[in-house]
């Protein structure tokens, strides 16, 4: 996702005008020659499919890497950042800006407040929601599910995240499909890989997996399963179930 800010698009006059002296934000770690701060462990990486034992044939079995999440920025964020930042102020839990980009968290009773004001408001105007993705982290404590929104601003030429996170025990999510239809479909396939409840939705059937499906594939504590193949004879198994040779 681009940080890149431009002159406001050719076109009718916007109720609006950008400050000419906004600026792309600067303060990125990268941009400043730093490191990410306050990195967030979440969890440990072992071996390369997180078995033990035989399992594990691609030479990473003693692999050890720790699960890490950006840490908490601090204003100011620079340029438009603040600009929406400001906005936002009362609805959000805190801001990341990693390479660059920037991640809105807001809790999930404030997510429909959110998506309304950043659609509407005229300093903001971001009208489309290009995409819906669930994550799982089984090692974040009360906030094992995340789900991540790409907004875009087509008056501003501006691009965000917003984020909110569920435990496993209770995964619901207010749907944002009457704020933004276009996720519809998102917001099935996040149900439909990693059990996320969108409660409101229309339809949260699943897009992808048949409907008798057992589970949610993309989640971290999902069986990795894996296509019987026969090879003179012999079966190859599931890369979790493979002898090791390491």
């Amino acid at each position: 996702m681009s940080d890149a800010t431009s002159d406001k698009p050719e076109g009718p006059a916007k109720a609006v005008e950008q400050p000419a002296t906004e600026k792309s934000p600067e303060n990125a770690p990268e941009a400043l020659g730093e490191p990410a701060l306050e990195l967030r462990a979440v969890g440990e990486r072992r071996g390369m499919f997180g078995v033990a034992g035989s399992g594990d044939t691609s030479g990473y079995g003693g692999l050890v890497a720790p699960v890490v999440l950006p840490g908490i920025a601090q204003r100011p964020y620079g340029g438009w950042f603040d600009t929406v930042a400001d906005k936002l102020d009362a609805l959000i839990e805190r801001v990341v800006i990693h390479r660059g980009e920037i991640t809105f968290h807001v809790h999930r009773d404030h997510l429909l407040a959110a998506a309304s004001l950043l659609r509407d408001d005229p300093a903001l105007r971001f009208e489309f929601l290009s995409g819906v993705n669930g994550v799982h982290y089984p090692g974040d404590a009360g906030r094992e599910l995340h789900a991540v929104y790409h907004l875009a601003s087509y008056t501003w030429n501006r691009r965000i995240r917003v984020e909110t996170s569920v435990p496993d025990a209770d995964p619901h999510l207010p749907s944002l499909v009457r704020t933004y239809p276009a996720a519809d479909w998102h917001e099935r396939e996040a149900w439909d890989m990693f059990g996320i409840v969108f409660d409101g939705h229309p339809a949260l059937t699943r897009i992808l997996m048949p409907d008798d499906w057992p589970g949610h594939p993309q989640r971290k504590d999902y069986p990795l399963g894996g296509i019987p193949v026969e090879y003179k004879g012999a079966s190859v198994p599931p890369p979790d179930q493979r002898r090791s040779y390491n």
